[in-house]
């Protein structure tokens, strides 16, 4: 697992090198914002009621992207909070945007490495859910082991939710699907909430993003996957 650990490490740092542009409002966001909505990594698990300033569902989100379906959700669900981890730092400035816009108080990031935030920074038994959306697929076959969903990576995730908290994960890839469902349904501790197929119906808690919209419109089918553990 050690080695494993290791190379999701460099995946993500070398995603981080190749970034794209900082617009000035993602720049401007930056600036002014992190210091309130960001989280340092720290090599301790978070007081996460401390955080938000109250007890309530914490829902953590692994890879937000750009940010739009964080904040959606965030805003139909005050009552929950969210724990963004994203490396791409336009992205941050997005969502950081965003918050600031939508006057959100429930959104905190961090922008650092999952599996470091998960092993070090995430008590176990503490996540009310985690969701996933639209991780890279890495396409070529060579490449697939970089993929995120993988055994060792799911057993950290599960260790750090509470019995009943839901996972839920979403791909536009059908191999990367085909393969997630063969992953989640070796973990024990979780319950597939599906279906015939294994497959979820898109909740309605996961709101259609612009990326998304636009490969279905090209014909592209998007699979859920909704798990809880037990």
């Amino acid at each position: 697992m050690d080695g494993k650990r290791d190379e999701q490490h460099r995946a993500i740092r070398s995603f981080v090198l190749r970034q794209g542009r900082i617009s000035h409002a993602q720049r401007r966001a930056l600036d002014e914002l992190l210091s309130r909505h960001g989280v340092p990594f720290q090599n301790a698990p978070l007081d996460l009621a401390r955080l938000f300033g109250r007890n309530a569902p914490k829902i953590l989100e692994i890879g937000f992207g750009m940010g739009e379906a964080t904040a959606a959700i965030a805003q139909a669900h005050p009552e929950n909070d969210y724990l963004g981890l994203e490396v791409h730092t336009p992205g941050v400035g997005a969502l950081l945007k965003r918050i600031a816009e939508l006057g959100l108080s429930n959104v905190r990031l961090i922008q650092h490495d999952a599996v470091e935030v998960l092993q070090h920074m995430i008590a176990p038994a503490t996540l009310g859910g985690v969701h996933i959306f639209f991780p890279d697929p890495w396409p070529k076959k060579r490449h697939h082991k970089r993929r995120l969903i993988q055994a060792p990576l799911l057993a950290l995730l599960v260790s750090r939710m509470k019995p009943g908290a839901t996972l839920h994960l979403a791909t536009d890839w059908e191999d990367y699907a085909l393969q997630m469902l063969e992953v989640l349904r070796a973990e024990p501790a979780l319950r597939n909430e599906n279906a015939e197929d294994g497959f979820s119906k898109c909740p309605d808690a996961r709101p259609e993003t612009k990326f998304e919209a636009r490969g279905l419109r090209l014909g592209h089918r998007v699979w859920d996957l909704v798990f809880t553990k037990v």
